[in-house]
């Protein structure tokens, strides 16, 4: 659900993609799996229609995600999805571009269910995601060893937080950040980050 251009799908399985965004549709390479229009909140599938269903990255855009979460354990034998911990020792003041630099994010979390909330809706364990410090993805922990990544308006426009954070909140973080970069403090300040392979930024796999 959520499956976007279809950037996270197996190539080595049937798959069939459920995503509601026209813009996302269209931006879909020919070769990658049928998509159907859909909301995670109403599935149009039989009870225990696939063997597994996935969502990636996607759960934090959904009106209610309790229900789509219901949703995906009714149409599927397996459910793994791939979210963060929305919560402020989880996730906001973890990672330190939400804590120093883009706080605003906090907003976007109010009313959201918390990853103990989405857990318990389908059953599911919680596992971290530790993120090796050259990830490949673009998600938006991905850089959290290379936070001159976050300067380039490439990177910054292929993650929705900055958007929804507001034109007036990214210009202020990429100007701090920059400064800090440029002064040595943010080094100081994140100097334990430096010598580690991967880091816990707060993403988790809910497995049910």
């Amino acid at each position: 659900m959520g499956a976007g251009t279809g950037s996270y799908e197996p190539a080595d399985r049937y798959v069939l993609a459920v995503e509601p965004s026209a813009v996302m549709r269209s931006q879909r390479p020919p070769e990658a799996a049928p998509c159907l229009i859909g909301s995670a909140a109403s599935l149009p599938f039989d009870d225990g229609a696939f063997d597994a269903a996935m969502s990636v990255a996607s759960v934090h855009h959904w009106p209610d995600p309790i229900a789509g979460l219901r949703e995906l354990r009714r149409v599927a034998r397996r459910v793994v999805v791939f979210t963060h911990d929305t919560g402020r020792a989880g996730w906001l003041d973890r990672f330190w571009l939400t804590r120093d630099y883009l706080p605003e994010v906090a907003d976007l979390l109010i009313g959201r269910p918390s990853i103990g909330e989405l857990a318990a809706a389908i059953g599911a364990g919680i596992e971290p995601v530790p993120i090796p410090w050259d990830c490949a993805d673009g998600f938006f922990e991905a850089f959290w060893r290379r936070p001159e990544a976050y300067l380039e308006e490439r990177v910054r426009r292929g993650v929705s937080v900055w958007t929804k954070a507001g034109a007036e909140a990214e210009r202020r973080a990429v100007r701090d950040l920059r400064a800090d970069l440029d002064s040595g403090r943010w080094a100081e300040r994140n100097r334990d980050l430096l010598g580690l392979d991967a880091a816990d930024m707060g993403l988790r796999l809910l497995i049910a």
